[in-house]
């Protein structure tokens, strides 16, 4: 049986390309912002923007930051070859950018008083990877 193999028929795991240069450059300490700048379609930079701004209390940017993020995060699945539901693991590193964007989005929502929103994605983020909502949260 391979790995990820769905018994129960539905969708198979949806897997984002590997992109490291956001990812090492954010290691390396490169501004959230700058890094955003240079790579716009990368969820993972928007997503610690969001982080960080929800960290600082401005959580109305966290919310416009996490909604980029995870509008990006959207394209690149569709791009993968996502069908609008399905696993999205969080155990592929390329799939935690937009995780923690949909998870910053939800917790932005929340904290503004979008509580239809909030539920949505929270609902969505567990159902994309049970591991991702377990461990962002």
């Amino acid at each position: 049986m391979a790995i990820h193999e769905n018994l129960l028929g539905g969708p198979p795991p949806t897997h984002l390309p590997d992109d490291p240069e956001p990812r090492e450059l954010l290691a390396a300490g490169t501004a959230p912002a700058d890094v955003a700048a240079k790579y716009p379609t990368s969820s993972l930079a928007w997503a610690q923007l969001a982080d960080d701004a929800y960290v600082q209390g401005r959580v109305v940017e966290s919310y416009a930051y996490a909604r980029t993020g995870y509008h990006r995060g959207l394209d690149a699945l569709r791009r993968a070859g996502w069908k609008g539901h399905g696993p999205v693991p969080f155990e592929h590193e390329p799939n935690r950018g937009f995780l923690r964007a949909l998870h910053a989005l939800a917790r932005a929502a929340q904290a503004i008083g979008e509580q239809a929103e909030y539920e949505r994605c929270s609902t969505f983020l567990r159902d994309s990877s049970p591991t991702a909502a377990d461990t962002l949260s």
